[in-house]
């Protein structure tokens, strides 16, 4: 189902609604859309329009997704998230590709974050209809729901954690990868991971992104510096002549995904350290350097 209306108007919000006004516009959008409401040829539509409020749920609350989705509006984003990108660009700089920012549609989205505290999408419809299943089969048995915090660096390199069940001291092992919010399902419960922010590492999916300072003598000859990634410091060359706010991809650098063996990508992001305190010989220099510019 193909919509020219935006994220904004599928969701029946202004521009300048908050992440709460989207999350309660979502719950209710979802709700009325659900396919298992609708039967026949309506069920088509409902499933055409359930996606579509998915989608435009997963940009609209995603700050730096919606940041990109109202520099460029609805059509171009759409359009270059469905083709991966403006052929490389620098992601930070307007430009999509396959990195932090890339859009992609994806059914498997957090229900107990979207319908804001259910752990599973049809206890909102009971909430609404009294329990049970409204729309025909068989209510699902939920297991019982715990949750666990971990590091990100836990989260990203997977962990052995003990975990009290019922009184019941139990080891368990949470993957490789894991995001924040993420739901890990046992034979007889499941554990929603808490994921801790880091202080150099900003993740995006299984990307991660970092600022990098750099000398100014580096930026204007090139050299090498040291990039932390999840896995440890590495060198990265830097070429001569490197302006601030060029972004490096490190691929394979990234996250894992949970039980795969591929990983996401690190994206570094250069700063340029501008020096604060130079010699009188250091000045003229400089002056030199900007007069033989002009």
């Amino acid at each position: 189902m193909s919509s020219q209306q935006d994220y904004y108007e599928i969701l029946g919000v202004s521009k300048n609604a908050t992440a709460d006004e989207l999350k309660r516009a979502y719950r209710q959008q979802a709700l009325k859309w659900h396919p298992d409401r609708h039967q026949g040829e309506e069920k088509k539509t409902a499933e055409a329009k359930f996606k579509e409020i998915n989608q435009a749920y997963e940009v609209l609350s995603n700050p730096e997704k919606r940041r990109m989705y109202d520099q460029v509006g609805h059509t171009t984003f759409t359009q270059q998230s469905a083709t991966g990108g403006f052929g490389g660009q620098n992601p930070f700089a307007g430009g999509f590709r396959q990195g932090p920012f890339t859009y992609t549609y994806s059914t498997n989205v957090n229900a107990e974050d979207l319908f804001g505290g259910f752990s599973d999408p049809f206890e909102i419809f009971e909430q609404f209809f009294g329990g049970g299943n409204p729309f025909g089969g068989r209510t699902r048995a939920r297991k019982p729901l715990y949750s666990v915090e971990l590091s990100f660096m836990d989260a990203v390199k997977g962990v052995m954690r003990e975990v009290s069940i019922e009184g019941r001291k139990k080891t368990i092992k949470i993957p490789a990868g894991v995001d924040d919010n993420t739901r890990v399902r046992f034979t007889d419960f499941d554990i929603v991971v808490k994921v801790a922010e880091h202080d150099t590492f900003k993740r995006q999916g299984q990307d991660v992104v970092i600022d990098q300072p750099i000398s100014f003598t580096t930026a204007v000859l090139g050299g090498t510096v040291h990039v932390p990634t999840v896995e440890g410091d590495i060198e990265v060359k830097i070429r001569a002549g490197t302006k601030s706010g060029t972004v490096l991809r490190l691929r394979g650098r990234g996250i894992p995904y949970p039980n795969r063996s591929v990983r996401g990508d690190e994206y570094v992001r250069v700063t340029i350290a501008v020096p604060t305190s130079l010699s009188r010989k250091q000045k003229e220099l400089l002056h030199e350097f900007e007069k033989n510019n002009r």
